[in-house]
């Protein structure tokens, strides 16, 4: 048996206990095991993470490297050698030859005279890095455009037009179909500069690529986990989900608390989520939008859902198995840490499908050399850049619903 079957059964018995103690009259005692259960289980589940993403990253790494070895070294000696690098590498690097699988169309160019974009593989790199910080990268759609230019969106909402019944010979009435857009625009974030020594960054045994891949990952993924959620849109930046949601009018689902399932008196919808509460925010959403949704929530508010049980005894939570998500009333959750706690008056929870929550993206990360600028110093600076923006697609009738804690 492999070292993750043993975790993720380890997982799932606690799990199972865990529901039994539920199950049992509220005390101290049971309160005080049903902790260290959870306690196990997300302990477990960080171990179960760590052992998939590395093998994934092992998998993407033999691919990536079988596919574009030549490329990858062409990059690692112009960040090492700059304008000395021999021309063929400089042309690699300007050449369509050097596409990672799963993309098209992109290109390594020059930027006054201070450095080279970055190859599309080094761009796979960072997104995964991000990607530890907020899911939603990965779980939202994507519209990637080659110039930032002001891009309308198309929408139209015809749900309140049905057809009618005509009689022979009648003209029929007109019956337009309205239309709208949504704008989207690219504001341009920046990882900040990463200075390296030249005896670094000619270390043949430095993996340079790795290093700054690793730190502007880390940075604009800790940026993005915010601005995905709670961007203030108006033209200054992207729309977060909250914040379009809000905007669009969808009427929040205001808790009633967890103690209609746990029968404890302090439990109400100021410091508690029960399973009546994401019953009614599930059906806020239309039906159709239901297909593919999934709950965007805190990572303390997970910690809390694991603790309830619905009408029938049953957990709300149940954690995901052979590589799936962990899921609450069936619905896969997506853990942003930029969203609110549970507290008064707070909108805890979103739920929807997060295709419709669009990204734009710009063309590709990119990364500039920065070699004169320090050279007294005996250092080479990077600065990397990414253009987007995001909002969500509603044509009207709310995709997606929230539910705000009792003031």
């Amino acid at each position: 048996m492999s070292k993750l079957t043993e975790l993720r059964e380890a997982r799932q018995k606690a799990h199972a206990d865990l529901s039994a103690v539920l199950a049992l009259t509220p005390s101290a005692d049971n309160n005080e095991t049903a902790r260290k259960l959870i306690a196990e289980s997300d302990r477990l589940k960080t171990e179960i993470d760590k052992l998939e993403t590395r093998g994934l990253s092992t998998v993407g790494e033999g691919i990536k490297a079988e596919k574009n070895v030549e490329l990858r070294r062409a990059f690692q000696t112009y960040l090492r050698m700059g304008e000395r690098a021999p021309r063929e590498v400089k042309e690699q690097l300007e050449s369509r030859d050097g596409i990672i699988e799963g993309n098209t169309g992109n290109h390594i160019g020059t930027y006054s005279d201070m450095g080279y974009f970055v190859p599309t593989g080094f761009v796979n790199d960072v997104e995964v890095a991000t990607k530890y910080f907020c899911d939603m990268i990965g779980a939202c759609g994507s519209l990637d455009t080659a110039s930032g230019n002001p891009l309308p969106y198309p929408t139209s909402n015809d749900t309140t037009n049905v057809a009618a019944l005509l009689g022979e010979s009648s003209p029929a009435s007109e019956l337009d179909v309205t239309a709208s857009q949504i704008k989207f625009n690219a504001y341009k974030y920046t990882s900040g500069l990463i200075k390296a020594s030249i005896e670094l960054v000619q270390d043949s045994a430095f993996n340079i690529e790795a290093f700054v891949a690793k730190q502007m990952g880390t940075r604009f993924g800790r940026k993005w986990e915010d601005v995905l959620i709670n961007g203030s849109g108006g033209g200054t930046q992207p729309t977060g989900l909250l914040t379009a949601i809000a905007a669009s009018g969808a009427t929040p689902v205001v808790a009633a608390g967890s103690n209609p399932n746990d029968g404890i008196t302090g439990n109400t919808g100021v410091n508690s989520i029960g399973y009546q509460d994401l019953v009614n925010l599930e059906h806020s959403v239309d039906r159709s939008y239901r297909r593919g949704a999934s709950y965007v929530m805190h990572d303390s508010t997970v910690a809390s859902l694991q603790k309830v049980l619905d009408k029938f005894g049953r957990p709300l939570f149940v954690p995901g198995i052979n590589g799936e998500p962990d899921r609450v009333n069936n619905y896969p959750i997506v853990v942003n840490n930029a969203m609110p706690q549970i507290g008064a008056s707070n909108v805890t929870v979103a739920f929807g499908p997060l295709d419709k929550y669009l990204v734009r993206r710009v063309k590709d990360f990119q990364i500039l050399v920065l070699r004169e600028r320090y050279a007294e110093a005996g250092q080479v600076g990077f600065v990397g850049f990414a253009r987007l923006d995001a909002n969500l697609l509603d044509a009207g009738t709310h995709p997606f619903g929230t539910l705000q804690q009792h003031s």
